[in-house]
């Protein structure tokens, strides 16, 4: 997907892995490979393409953003997937997250309340030729039902409280990775044990966007 050869951005990438993920403690092999793998700047609007790379987050339109990579390695790095695993992203946005899921799982689901943003992620994604992810456009905080259970579920937006369909459609000895909160937000860890018992973990501080519920908007 993103070769040395190919792509004039890899020198880019490779500092950005060394520098804001490697270097702050996320070391996964196979999560490091996968933001190696996955160019970020054909996720980002094409006239600041060039920012892709920054250690920062990224505007993309409707108030909504593309998140710092350090922020997005490391709630990756906390989940453990593995390839075999079901895993339900909650907001596709840019579809960056979508694709580094995709490196580590064949088994991708994810859901988006804004039609706009998901229409576009599919086009980027059949451009690109990625597959093993399964689209929905709705409100996210109701999860995706009819493909329940899940090993593994990340949010990539805060509601103010944990939705409780989430936490119902998580499988036992399934993680689930959340920001939660209004101005002040937490990134938490939701973990089931084998007998289906929910015990959680506060990570660290965190800024996201919030979570857009109810009605869908079209564009």
């Amino acid at each position: 997907m993103g070769s040395k050869s190919s792509d004039l951005f890899y020198s880019q990438r490779m500092n950005m892995v060394e520098e804001q993920i490697i270097k702050r403690g996320v070391i996964s092999p196979k999560v490091v490979q996968a933001f190696l793998d996955v160019p970020r700047h054909h996720f980002v609007p094409s006239d600041i393409n060039k920012m892709a790379y920054e250690d920062s987050p990224i505007p993309i339109g409707l108030d909504q953003t593309i998140s710092q990579p350090y922020i997005v390695a490391l709630m990756t790095e906390y989940l453990g997937i593995k390839k075999n695993q079901k895993v339900l992203e909650v907001g596709t946005g840019s579809g960056y997250q979508t694709a580094i899921l995709n490196q580590l799982s064949k088994n991708v689901y994810s859901v988006e309340i804004r039609e706009e943003f998901s229409r576009k992620v599919q086009a980027l994604f059949t451009q690109m030729d990625i597959k093993g992810v399964q689209f929905k456009i709705g409100d996210g905080s109701l999860g995706w039902k009819e493909k329940a259970p899940f090993d593994r579920i990340i949010a990539t937006a805060a509601p103010k409280k944990v939705p409780e369909e989430l936490l119902r459609q998580l499988a036992p000895s399934g993680k689930m990775i959340i920001p939660l909160g209004g101005n002040f937000q937490n990134l938490f860890l939701f973990e089931k044990n084998s007998k289906n018992e929910l015990t959680q973990k506060l990570l660290l501080p965190v800024v996201f966007v919030p979570m857009v519920q109810g009605q869908i908007y079209t564009g």
